[in-house]
Formats: C-alpha cells, sequence, structure tokens
C-alpha cells in the first residue's frame, strides 16, 4: 500500500485534456510524495519544496518481514533484536525461553556463549535466544530491564520468570531446571 500526498498552494487553473499535466501559474507550486519519493511541479518562480515521507505501514511491513525471517531452531542459539525479539518469544508457545542478554566487549559473556551452546544442545524442549545489548538494541535491553551483562532471562508464556545475573553457570543451569520441573 502506498502513500500518495498531493500539497496544493492554490488551485490549478486548468487541466490539460487527456493528460495528468496541470496548468500554473507563475506563483503556484505542488508537490506530490509517493512513497519515500517526492517531486515538485511548478511554473517560473514557483516555488520548489522537498518532503520526504515514510509511512508507519513501511515499517511496520519490514519489521514484520525481519521477524518471518527469524526462525528458532532447536539445539541452537538464535540471534535476535529488537524486531525478531517477541515474535520468536509469542511463536515459542508454553516452551521455556532462555535470553542470553551480552554485549561484543564483554569477557565474561565471552566466557559463558559457547556454555550457552552446549546447554541449547541439551535442553531440546527450550528455546535459546542471544540479544547483543548494543546501540541498536538498548530500547528492548531496557524494556527488559537489563543493567549488567551477562544476564539469562528465562520467559514462559511471554513473561519473564526468573533471571540470572552474571557469569554463572550453575546457576543458569539450576534456573533452566527449575522452570522445566515447573
Amino acid at each position: 500500500m502506498a502513500l500518495q500526498v498531493q500539497v496544493y498552494r492554490t488551485v490549478p487553473t486548468a487541466a490539460h485534456s487527456g493528460s495528468n499535466s496541470l496548468l500554473w501559474s507563475t506563483r503556484q507550486s505542488v508537490v506530490c510524495v509517493t512513497g519515500d519519493r517526492a517531486s515538485s511541479v511548478g511554473g517560473r518562480g514557483s516555488r520548489r519544496v522537498c518532503l520526504k515521507v515514510k509511512a508507519s505501514l513501511d515499517t511496520t511491513a519490514a519489521a514484520a518481514a525481519a521477524a518471518a525471517a527469524a526462525v528458532s531452531t532447536v539445539g541452537q542459539v538464535t540471534e535476535v533484536n529488537k524486531d525478531t525479539f517477541w515474535p520468536i518469544v509469542k511463536a515459542a508457545g508454553e516452551k521455556a525461553v532462555i535470553v542470553d542478554m551480552y554485549t561484543q566487549w564483554c569477557g565474561p559473556c565471552k566466557i559463558m556463549a559457547p556454555k550457552f551452546q552446549q546447554l541449547s544442545e541439551k535442553y531440546l524442549d527450550v528455546v535459546f535466544l542471544k540479544l547483543d545489548c548494543n546501540q541498536e538494541n538498548r530500547p528492548l535491553a531496557k524494556e527488559l530491564g537489563i543493567k549488567v551483562v551477562p544476564t539469562f532471562k528465562i520467559l514462559k508464556d511471554n513473561k519473564v520468570v526468573k533471571e540470572v545475573t552474571g557469569a554463572k553457570f550453575d546457576d543458569l543451569v539450576a534456573a533452566i531446571e527449575s522452570v522445566r520441573s515447573s
């Protein structure tokens, strides 16, 4: 679906028969916007105006496409971002979802990454995700209440039920076991 906007400074004086063009006086101008492109039409001496419009439908469609492309795989850790996180969590249904919140520069995060991968291969009834808490994903990290990394959030039915902060492997295993048994 495309958004189309036409802005007239003054009313056009006449139209050519059989065409889409309009006749303009020297002071008239118009801006036609379709999607994310703009063009300005006007007579001699007209003011040129340039607009760029991005419809929320375009943004929503891009987010939906990104979410559809991101699918969690059993036995693997799936990288998510602010657009794909909630759709994957919702798609997990009643399964537990464990999210590794990390950053690229975090030493303890790098130590936990291969251990987290091993857990994903062990617990095949659990969805394992990882989220880089970088600038792009900061709003989601803030929404989830991340203050330190690594932080592991365990969700069930779209709600956080357990949290383990720091590189505490044994605490993470205990939390996974308790959520699986409940």
